[in-house]
């Protein structure tokens, strides 16, 4: 587990280097275009205080984006509070900050930086959903994203894939808006090659970060309770009785448990999440040595 937190740490590092090579890259084919140097200086200035800004508030931007209501103790809603509290404590997490978000699909996500500004939040379809036992297991996972440093990474990827839309957006309207561009092909070309595959190099980077994370995620989860099986069948219930959320967004599709999306068969073959069978093997398997 430690190994896999120092890899977390080291990942989210080049996570960042790799939105500023990117982003680098795409001011100096700018100034190639238009002549001008100065363009890669400010591209890049712009880029790290942009990331520094996600850095600190992409974790806002999701509990928006999810319309996440904050409870402040037990007298907002005892059963979740308290879960959430007896797995810090055993755990010797510090108490994340709790949201409720009233959407019916049964789903649950963590964020922030790291464990001193963690944000965990659960659907009311889960609260409804789960028993006492399974709502342990999917806090428990998601305690473990918090433990495992799991969050600081997905944050990032957050802010890349909303960093990747955003410098799509902006090429394409350099191509047909543009008042320098003088009908220059190559921008025109690469504004319309930026928008095509902007979706797609999102998806690559959220599936090579979220995989393996839900797998950890579900093992640290396990560990903690001890009870797999319980995790096991809240993600056979997650499975049974998913829709899609009400407010859905592809940037933070990583974030959750569950996919919110419920994507299509081809859309599996990119999907953020690892299957929900080979998930629930891996946690049998797991009580098993137990």
């Amino acid at each position: 587990m430690y190994r896999a937190i120092a890899r977390n740490k080291r990942n989210t590092v080049f996570t960042i280097l790799l939105f500023l090579a990117i982003v680098g890259g795409l001011g100096y084919l700018a100034s190639v275009i238009y002549g001008d140097l100065t363009i890669v200086v400010i591209t890049l200035v712009i880029a790290t205080a942009y990331a520094l800004f996600q850095y600190y508030t992409a974790d806002r931007q999701a509990l928006s984006m999810s319309g996440a209501v904050e409870i402040h103790g037990v007298r907002d809603h005892p059963r979740l509070w308290r879960t959430v509290e007896n797995l810090s404590i055993t755990t010797g997490t510090p108490m994340p900050r709790v949201f409720v978000i009233s959407d019916p699909a049964p789903n649950a996500f963590a964020t922030g930086r790291d464990p001193q500004h963690a944000v965990v939040a659960a659907t009311t379809g889960l609260l409804e959903l789960m028993d006492d036992s399974e709502l342990e297991g999917v806090m428990a996972h998601e305690l473990g994203h918090v433990r495992n440093y799991d969050i600081r990474l997905s944050m990032v990827v957050f802010g890349l894939v909303v960093a990747i839309g955003f410098i799509s957006d902006l090429f394409l309207r350099m191509a047909f808006f543009g008042r320098n561009n003088n009908g220059n092909p190559v921008v025109l070309v690469f504004g319309l090659v930026a928008m095509l595959i902007a979706p797609l190099v999102a998806s690559l980077v959220q599936l090579a970060v979220s995989r393996q994370r839900e797998y950890l995620a579900d093992a640290t989860g396990a560990m903690t309770t001890r009870h797999p099986d319980a995790l096991a069948r809240a993600l056979l219930k997650l499975e049974a009785h998913g829709r899609p959320m009400q407010r859905q967004n592809t940037s933070m599709a990583h974030l959750w448990i569950a996919d919110p999306l419920k994507p299509g068969v081809v859309d599996r073959l990119f999907a953020t999440h690892p299957p929900i069978q080979e998930r629930v093997r891996r946690l049998h398997e797991m009580g098993r040595s137990f």
